[in-house]
């Protein structure tokens, strides 16, 4: 019967085809459409944005360091040259986006186009403001195009006239030493043209010395001009680079000794609307504050718990007086790990990898990293803050309080799983084209967490609610002295101060709090991102899983497989909410409890 063969045969191969059809189909997450115009573009921006800024940035010895195979370089400072190509990048981009049609995009397309549009916006603007900067201080740099000439043509392995360069290196270190005696007397440096020329200075002695790397040794003549005067040039280059840092006028205004650059509100505002936070720093102030009067007034039932009447710094201090011995605390931190992990799978919250219980690590911290961070940190490793041999008995005691059972019992879910360590393994392995995240996504999910566990009973009796009050204070004291002060309101000494007396932090940790915040130039929004973000995220679980939509497991799936972007896009995403192509943030989140 060969009919029947033949039709067996095309019967089979149809299913063949059907089963192959349904198998190439893209994998969907909790039935969210997956798009590929976005995660395209965005995946070719990003290798494009690497590949020259690694080709554009001078490279170390050996072809390694920041422009080495591997690394990620960031734009960062560098030559008008680097910034010029990047803006053509940047241009040619925004002319795809504006090629796209938005609204027949997916939704979580149309959220990768806002966001892609937004950072494009962004990087654009924050260009044409370095090189207004560079402008202020080329004068201060007039011998730039000469070496970035040279670094230019090593690029394509152009043979120097070495005799040329050691004259040029030369006459150029003359000239530096000359420029920084006139130095002295200017008087007309921002605190912006400082950090511009200390970053510009700082990528010629990259050039130089890549220059130097490529060719010494190798080039029999270079090798014999040019390492008298690299080193010559290099040497003034770095002592050009230390007198600039003088201009920068940083005299602490208090007794703590602790200088920093407030930003102003206008800034916190751009920064605000940047992150998609719909509120005022007045606003955030005020919910801060709300925030504030339900933790006393749950401090105060724990305390009452605790048979100490209404005195809940006494609570405190006992609470804080459960330190484990030196020696002790990574067997400490291994069981308070464990006691959360098992309360994350009795309760079926979120689907955790084997392999991410496997990986994670752990490490101690060192005495001077302790000073700008004197609790324990999260990420790949848990990083353990305890005293060292080399502290001072204060010292050492104030770690051990700091870092008692209760206390790190409150947050080791908010550095291991399901915190920050599970974000890194998660946004590695799902959407790995998002980068969109800020400290709202990042520090809120963890914070989340804190939030979540302590609605569902985690903590076990009225020490363990102390030990997470006590952070939940600490985030809404975050908020309250970090806009003060960059508003120009408070002093770092009031930050200070206020942390002992309104939290009931050790003094040596509070000034380590507060030298971290206002150091560094570290991002002014970053620590009101923990309990802002945490509310964004607590709030959205109540849309969803308090009305019966998703489940815990579910939501909470959903959100860590979507990667890191602006809490209200992932809002955006779930509730399938009508999205324009100039979205404006509009998500009034907060609610009292």
């Amino acid at each position: 019967m060969p009919e029947i063969r033949l039709l067996k045969h095309f019967l089979l191969t149809c299913f063949s085809l059907c089963c192959l059809t349904v198998t190439a189909q893209p994998v969907t997450v909790n039935g969210f459409v997956p798009c590929q115009e976005m995660p395209d573009l965005i995946t070719k921006f990003n290798a494009d944005y690497r590949v020259l800024v690694r080709f554009y940035t001078p490279t170390t010895a050996g072809g390694g360091g920041r422009g080495g195979f591997g690394a990620s370089p960031d734009a960062g400072v560098g030559s008008p040259e680097k910034r010029e190509r990047l803006n053509t990048l940047y241009d040619e981009y925004m002319k795809k986006l504006a090629a796209i049609n938005f609204n027949s995009l997916p939704q979580e397309c149309k959220v990768d186009y806002i966001l892609f549009k937004r950072d494009l916006s962004q990087k654009i603007n924050q260009s044409a403001d370095e090189a207004k900067e560079y402008e202020k201080i080329r004068q201060w740099l007039p011998f730039s195009p000469k070496i970035y000439a040279l670094e230019k043509s090593r690029r394509r392995g152009t043979q120097p006239d070495a005799e040329k360069v050691a004259r040029e290196w030369s006459g150029i270190a003359d000239e530096v030493k000359r420029l920084q005696a006139k130095l002295k007397d200017e008087k007309n440096w921002t605190s912006e043209s400082v950090f511009e020329a200390q970053g510009a200075i700082a990528d010629l002695k990259k050039a130089i010395g890549s220059v130097y790397d490529f060719y010494n040794g190798y080039d029999p003549m270079f090798t014999w001009w040019v390492p008298k005067p690299y080193k010559e040039l290099d040497d003034a280059l770095t002592a050009y680079s230390t007198a600039v840092k003088t201009k920068l006028v940083q005299t602490p205004t208090d007794k703590s000794g602790i200088v920093g650059q407030p930003a102003g509100r206008e800034e916190l505002m751009r920064q605000l609307k940047f992150e998609m936070i719909p509120y005022t720093p007045e606003e955030l102030i005020e919910i801060a504050n709300k925030e504030f009067a339900w933790c006393d007034a749950e401090m105060l039932k724990a305390t009452k718990e605790m048979g100490l009447g209404t005195d809940w710094k006494a609570a405190l201090e006992k609470v804080k007086n459960s330190y484990v011995p030196p020696g002790k605390q990574p067997e400490a931190i291994l069981k308070l790990y464990t006691e959360s992990v098992d309360f994350l799978k009795k309760h079926d919250l979120i689907t955790l990898p084997p392999l991410a219980e496997e990986v994670w690590g752990m490490r101690m911290m060192a005495p001077e990293a302790q000073l700008v961070n004197p609790f324990f940190l999260g990420g790949a490793d848990i990083i353990i803050s305890y005293p060292t041999n080399t502290m001072d008995e204060a010292d050492k005691l104030m770690s051990m309080r700091g870092n008692n059972p209760h206390f790190s019992r409150a947050t080791v879910h908010h550095e291991l799983l399901a915190g920050h360590n599970l974000q890194q393994f998660m946004n590695s392995r799902y959407r790995t084209y998002r980068n969109f995240g800020s400290g709202f996504w990042t520090e809120g999910w963890a914070l989340y967490w804190e939030l979540l566990l302590w609605d569902m009973k985690f903590p076990q009796g009225p020490e363990d609610r102390i030990g997470m009050l006590f952070w939940h204070m600490h985030r809404c004291a975050r908020i309250i002295f970090s806009l003060n002060y960059h508003m120009g309101k408070w002093t770092p000494q009031q930050c200070i101060d206020f942390l002992v007396d309104r939290v009931g932090h050790e003094r040596a940790n509070a000034e380590g709090e507060v030298r971290r915040s206002f150091t560094d130039r570290y991002p002014p929004l970053y620590q009101l991102a923990y309990l802002t973000g945490g509310r964004q995220f607590y709030a959205l679980h109540k849309e969803l899983v308090g009305t019966k939509k998703m489940t815990n497991k579910q939501f909470h799936d959903a959100v860590i497989q979507l990667n890191a972007m602006p809490v209200e896009m992932v809002r955006a995403i779930l509730i399938n909410q009508p999205l324009t192509e100039n979205f404006t943030t509009n998500w009034k989140f907060y609610k009292e409890q």
